[in-house]
């Protein structure tokens, strides 16, 4: 399904396109407002995109080149792209099975294999599923590590009853058109309750440029601002997340009732008192995974795959020594893992037909 564009979206954006400049909009700032009180952090930067926001975010940290960074393999390329953009080396250690997310004893494993080499953790929300976050920061302290959580996927996701992104010492987000809300275009934000933090990033993003003259440059900074237009766009589509976030958990909800016990599939891992996800995607699990996708898109229904390569099985990660067989969770979960419709229009009729498919399916594979 395509992303929400309403009137009132459209309208905000022909009012900045009217009345604004192009760069540096008053709609930049409304919107870092928006989302710094949404995610409930004292800061919110607006960037070009979720890829920016990892790579800035890790520079403010002072992570450099030759530091080793732990994060997880199931996960899109860009989380460990952005620590190899510094020369920087990706540790990745392996997910739990039953959560998809980096596992707090392989962090342990891999601090006390590397020691202080080690200088930050990168955990992954996956699919808008929270980590284990208090297991992370825990390890984090006592080891001293600085921790950036990579919600790229979870806009609104909780733990404990606080927003993902405002764990760490900074969170960085995508509006990529495919996410719960975007801003018609690529975008990214940061958020921290770190003034240093934020204060490097405002000038890493805007060509390295001093707040004191706008032709000092502190550092070597990057064009990476958030263009005007797509702030406007962002600022009102962060007043329907909550709304958006609610229907895809409701849908979630009717997926997990309708396929519970169906085949062999293993549903997504589930709310509980303390984890509120926000279902970026609905995905389940299956050793029939291919043929099932084939089956469904034959009938209409679109799938996806996400991700079915591993990153440390990427050709860029293979040359600096990884290979089948490190992390069998992330391996067996690239090989299984299945996206069905997810979207907050999603009716009762879609979903009714894509179960129906599902059950059509796993009828024949008997």
């Amino acid at each position: 399904m395509e992303p929400i564009l309403t009137e009132e979206m459209i309208n905000s954006a022909v009012n900045a396109l009217k009345n604004e400049r192009f760069l540096k909009g008053k709609s930049v700032n409304e919107f870092e407002n928006y989302f710094s009180e949404f995610t409930g952090v004292n800061h919110a930067i607006a960037v070009n995109s979720g890829t920016t926001a990892l790579h800035l975010s890790l520079i403010a940290m002072g992570i450099k080149s030759g530091d080793y960074v732990i994060t997880t393999s199931a996960t899109f390329i860009a989380t460990a792209n952005a620590i190899a953009y510094l020369h920087a080396k990706p540790v990745f250690v392996d997910i739990s099975i039953d959560t998809y997310n980096i596992d707090p004893q392989g962090i342990e494993d891999a601090v006390r294999k590397h020691g202080d080499k080690v200088k930050a953790i990168v955990p992954v929300h996956l699919y808008g599923y929270p980590c284990e976050i208090d297991a992370i920061l825990e390890i984090a302290e006592k080891c001293g590590l600085k921790v950036l959580e990579d919600a790229c996927q979870a806009h609104g996701a909780m733990y404990r009853g606080q927003k993902v992104g405002s764990f760490g010492d900074a969170g960085a987000f995508s509006f990529y058109p495919s996410k719960n809300m975007t801003v018609a275009g690529d975008g990214g934000m940061i958020t921290t309750n770190n003034e240093e933090i934020a204060e490097i990033v405002r000038s890493l993003r805007d060509v390295g440029r001093s707040k004191a003259h706008q032709y000092l440059h502190e550092y070597i900074g990057y064009t990476a601002r958030m263009n005007t237009v797509n702030a406007a766009i962002g600022k009102i589509q962060v007043k329907y997340l909550e709304e958006w976030n609610e229907a895809r958990r409701r849908i979630a909800k009717e997926y997990n009732r309708k396929l519970d016990g169906m085949g062999d599939i293993i549903l997504p891992p589930k709310c509980s008192s303390k984890i509120k996800p926000v279902y970026h995607l609905y995905v389940i699990r299956t050793q029939y995974r291919d043929s099932l996708k084939e089956f469904l898109e034959s009938r209409g229904v679109e799938c996806g795959i996400h991700y079915p390569i591993p990153v440390h099985l990427q050709p860029p990660y293979r040359k600096i020594g990884y290979h089948e067989g490190m992390f069998p969770n992330t391996e067996k979960w690239a090989k299984e893992v299945l996206s069905l419709p997810m979207h907050p229009n999603l009716s009762n009729t879609d979903i009714e037909y894509i179960v129906t498919c599902i059950e059509d399916f796993f009828r024949v594979v008997k």
